[in-house]
């Protein structure tokens, strides 16, 4: 089944109440250090995510590696206790429930894991691994469980005789399809597919990615697929939520998004996918700038530290990629990354000579794949006389000096995550009026 084929017959399921609702899910996890382990500060590994699910509805919850994607399902499965935030599942709020209730609904709530190897236990058979749920929830009799495995695997595409095999004699793909039918024993009513394709080979994952969605069809469930993978999500979801550094920066249907992305980081997670034919190949979005930490995110948008689309300052207007190279210089001086002797190292003359102040500040450009001059003379002005502040060692002048006078509103304030011209919603400053209303008066 093709990407086009997936996305034209998928009928829409997203009518009625959402079996699942989350309300501004929050995980912060301690930093501490010393003997006394005090307190310095708190990851915000998730940091106020709303969606919902509707019922036989999959969502997609995308995004690189280390933004909270995993972090939020375990909260939302309680296999972790969140910060803040509410967990509505079929309109119960779960976050607080604990005991009978606790089980109760992880029997309505399953995941598959990313690792389809280290999800079992080599000394259980998979028929075992498989039925150790049913066992928990007080199923006694061995042979209805045994009935209800080996009925299991062949619906998962593999033999009943499997039953009472063990993990260690099962490819990648075969593993996942057991984890497939595990997450299925107690006939859940939603599931959390956690990278589920991530270490399989290419014809395998096509292979699982239509398990799935057979499955999905056959059971009526809910899914959230959790990937980095934004074929993978083209394939299979029925909505998009974008996620960047613990929150939700874009979320639509999934042909809408596609089509016409609303936030840059969306748009370069859409540009990187591999196309295989090279007349259809697209232009890649490049990021650059400084990766932030959980733990100290940016103020404002999270994303305007790499955004190629950061809005420029009041009172200045040159080329963007210019703009792009300053922001870059001023956050590496900001975090003291920037390697001035390195540079100075690399622009040493061939007789070994010390390079001169113009050539070190030349240098910098280079690094940041900026002009010898920028577009703007107002913005020229001010970036050489706070490359002349590095030059001399002054770090902390030359980074005050370029927060002053090129703070954007992306570090400002932050976006809400609201309605766009494609329909969906993103939360980014070129959406909002005020914001753009400005920046034409300027253009004018």
């Amino acid at each position: 089944m093709s990407e086009e084929q997936s996305l034209e017959s998928r009928p829409s399921r997203t009518a009625g109440d959402p079996l699942l609702d989350v309300r501004g899910l929050e995980k912060h996890y301690p930093i501490t250090e010393g003997v006394l382990k005090k307190q310095v500060g708190k990851v915000r590994a998730v940091d106020g995510v709303s969606f919902s699910i509707g019922r036989g509805e999959t969502l997609g919850l995308v995004g690189e590696s280390g933004c909270g994607k995993s972090t939020a399902a375990e909260n939302i499965l309680r296999l972790e206790d969140p910060t803040g935030g509410q967990v509505l599942f079929d309109g119960k709020d779960v976050t607080g429930i604990e005991g009978q209730e606790l089980k109760q609904f992880r029997r309505r709530a399953q995941i598959v894991f990313q690792d389809p190897t280290s999800s079992f236990d080599p000394r259980m058979s998979v028929g075992e691994s498989i039925t150790e749920p049913l066992l928990i929830h007080g199923m006694r009799d061995r042979e209805r469980r045994r009935g209800i495995g080996q009925n299991l695997l062949e619906r998962v595409g593999l033999s009943a005789d499997d039953y009472g095999r063990y993990p260690h004699e099962f490819s990648g793909g075969q593993k996942q399809r057991i984890g497939l039918a595990r997450s299925l024993v107690l006939n859940p009513e939603f599931i959390v597919a956690d990278e589920p394709v991530s270490a399989l080979d290419v014809s395998i994952k096509t292979a699982i990615l239509n398990l799935i969605d057979d499955l999905q069809e056959e059971f009526d469930l809910s899914i959230l697929l959790i990937s980095h993978d934004m074929g993978v999500v083209r394939q299979v979801c029925d909505r998009v939520a974008v996620m960047y550094l613990g929150k939700i920066v874009e979320m639509g249907p999934t042909e809408q998004l596609f089509d016409d992305p609303q936030h840059p980081y969306t748009q370069a997670l859409i540009s990187s996918i591999p196309r295989p034919d090279p007349n259809q190949r697209g232009t890649s979005v490049r990021l650059s700038g400084t990766v932030p930490s959980p733990s100290n995110p940016p103020s404002g948008c999270r994303f305007h530290t790499r955004c190629p689309q950061v809005i420029q300052p009041e009172g200045y207007e040159f080329e963007q990629t210019e703009w792009r190279g300053v922001m870059d210089v001023r956050h590496r001086l900001q975090t003291g990354e920037l390697d001035l002797e390195a540079i100075r190292e690399l622009q040493v003359a061939g007789d070994g000579e010390e390079p001169t102040d113009e050539a070190v500040k030349g240098g910098i450009r280079e690094e940041f794949d900026l002009p010898g001059t920028l577009s703007s003379p107002p913005a020229e002005a001010v970036f050489d006389e706070a490359l002349d502040q590095v030059v001399a060692e002054e770090f902390g002048d030359a980074a005050a000096l370029l927060a002053e006078e090129f703070e954007t509103v992306c570090e400002r304030e932050e976006p809400p995550l609201d309605a766009t011209d494609a329909g969906h919603v993103a939360a980014c400053h070129l959406h909002d009026d005020a914001v753009t209303a400005t920046l034409d008066g300027i253009d004018e």
